[in-house]
């Protein structure tokens, strides 16, 4: 008997696929309106939008059923997910001509079990930056970051576990009180330093947020977004005009959870960068934050002996 002429197995048909044309309309408005999830239970919506890039993948997985089931109707809503990435993403993949920068700065965590403190200290002093922020120090290490770092960065202060080496004078330094409720007084995880720059003096923040975890309850960033919201409280009473916050902060930008930090602050410039873990980054919970002035463009750099990645980016004043 001859098949029909409808047959999946010799034609397209518009009727079939409706299941995966659905699947690529949810996947577009995921990529553009991530807020419509709600962050209960579990904090799923901070959990997707912490890994939202990688939902691009959705445009070749939804392609392959809709190639094989001959589907017009499912190819033709793949497109719906590939233009919602490109629009949303496409920026920081193809960021065209930066300007010219007048700093550039460096955030990195560097672990507090890294076994190399020296030489991750020399690494970041290669790389020329005017100011280094840096988490995870210990006292153990402190002394060889002190020597790596004290021809190349002369300046530099410390509180807790947190770090800013500089080019340039530091005063006005002080501990910027992070700590979520029900965590001791020895949890220090924040400074605030002025930088005296041959362009005026720069609030310089320093912070490292709680870690989140991922569990079978979904998101745990509950002490994460309290710290966020401490470190909000402290950068919109900085009375200095020209700020720059460097950070471990435990999310992407894109997160809710850090809202309270990114809305004080001007959009970071193009360039995914993400920078954990490091043998294989799939985010960027290292950040490099602005206001009155603009973060052109941010970059990983080489891996150290740290499970983080460190972050260059560059700052027009």
């Amino acid at each position: 008997m001859a098949e029909k002429p409808d047959s999946p197995a010799k034609s397209w048909s518009w009727r079939r696929g409706r299941v995966t044309a659905l699947l690529c309309a949810l996947a577009a408005v995921l990529l553009v309106l991530p807020g419509v999830v709600p962050n209960t239970p579990g904090r799923v919506g901070s959990l997707l939008e912490t890994f939202l890039p990688w939902l691009g993948l959705a445009v070749p997985a939804l392609l392959v059923p809709a190639l094989l089931r001959r589907s017009f109707l499912a190819a033709t809503a793949v497109l719906l997910p590939a233009v919602a990435w490109s629009g949303v993403f496409g920026p920081l993949v193809f960021p065209g001509e930066a300007p010219e920068a007048d700093l550039t700065v460096v955030q990195h965590n560097i672990s507090d079990v890294n076994p190399e403190p020296g030489s991750t200290a020399r690494a970041l002093a290669d790389t020329d930056a005017g100011l280094i922020g840096v988490e995870e120090l210990t006292a153990p290490a402190l002394p060889a970051f002190e020597a790596a770092l004290a021809a190349s960065h002369p300046h530099h202060a410390t509180r807790g576990t947190v770090g800013l080496w500089s080019k340039y004078p530091l005063t006005g330094v002080r501990l910027v009180d992070i700590r979520p409720e029900g965590v001791g007084e020895g949890w220090n995880r924040g400074l605030r330093a002025t930088a005296r720059t041959p362009h005026g003096e720069i609030a310089v923040y320093v912070a490292h947020l709680p870690s989140v975890r991922i569990g079978p309850s979904g998101l745990s960033s509950g002490t994460r977004d309290e710290s966020a919201v401490l470190l909000g409280k402290a950068l919109a009473a900085e009375p200095l005009d020209r700020v720059i916050l460097l950070g471990d902060l435990n999310s992407t930008l894109d997160d809710r959870g850090l809202e309270p930090v990114g809305s004080l602050m001007d959009p970071t410039g193009p360039g995914f960068a993400f920078s954990w873990p490091a043998k294989l980054p799939v985010a960027r919970i290292d950040q490099v934050m602005a206001r009155s002035a603009t973060v052109t463009r941010v970059r990983s750099l080489p891996a150290t002996g740290s499970d983080h990645l460190p972050i260059a980016a560059d700052i027009r004043l």
